[in-house]
């Protein structure tokens, strides 16, 4: 007898009673994990559910993604068969921005119930790094290092072999899923919020995220906040803050 299809987990669990729910996507390498405590900062009646791609956490088993458009249509089908008629939110920080802004293109395209609000964090589609053509060949120690001084990976993870094999790889392997990406200029019709770092190094232009006022039809503004590239790490709480009253005066 064949074993029975196991559907993966992709969202924590939410507050079932809750009028809205708020998917979470995380930076590269991370999962659910970046996201632990978020239910305990937004209004009781938003239930934050944080989504983990395969190869990681507790989908450590899967293989990692390793194509943009194969993800994204992944994704796509995950979200959609978790809908249940509540209005819903979509943030993401990084490669979870990313990731979270072309959901919101293809819902759109595939006629879906769309998001009621998009926030993207700490990525923006021109002015914000991107991995150079050869990023395939670069080292190993130079990848570590370049990682360590974005404070992706704390000193001591770094420094141990065991640790660093369990962690790098959803690192690299999504360094290089959104070197895939190609940007078309597709613009949403959410309502669009964006926040950011003060002193994030990836924003190779400092006005970076003014880009996104071209690329909504209902864009509600921009945030900053002092620190890098995970500024969110110390401001997730003004953040949410911020996030939820534009979602509670949407819905």
């Amino acid at each position: 007898m064949s074993e029975p299809l196991v559907r993966p987990r992709w969202f924590t669990p939410g507050r079932e009673d809750a009028e809205t729910r708020l998917f979470l996507f995380a930076h590269a390498g991370s999962g659910a994990a970046a996201f632990r405590g978020y239910e305990d900062l937004v209004p009781a009646g938003v239930a934050a559910q944080a989504v983990t791609l395969p190869g990681r956490q507790g989908r450590r088993a899967e293989p990692l993604p390793t194509d943009w458009a194969a993800t994204v249509d992944e994704l796509h089908e995950a979200v959609v068969a978790e809908l249940d008629g509540r209005p819903y939110a979509l943030f993401g920080h990084c490669l979870g921005a990313q990731l979270a802004y072309r959901l919101a293109v293809r819902l759109a395209e595939a006629g879906d119930e769309e998001p009621v609000l998009l926030g993207v964090s700490g990525w923006a589609p021109t002015g914000f790094f991107r991995a150079p053509a050869n990023h395939a060949e670069i080292p190993k120690a130079d990848m570590v290092a370049w990682i360590r001084d974005l404070g992706a990976i704390p000193d001591a993870v770094a420094a141990d072999p065991d640790l660093l094999d369990l962690v790098l790889p959803p690192v690299i392997a999504d360094f290089r899923l959104a070197a895939d990406h190609v940007d078309d200029g597709a613009v949403v019709d959410v309502p669009l919020v964006t926040y950011v770092g003060r002193q994030d190094t990836l924003m190779l232009d400092p006005d970076a995220m003014r880009c996104w006022a071209d690329r909504a039809a209902h864009y509600l503004g921009h945030r900053d906040y002092g620190g890098g590239h995970f500024y969110l790490d110390a401001h997730k709480a003004a953040v949410m803050s911020d996030f939820t009253a534009h979602l509670a005066r949407l819905t």
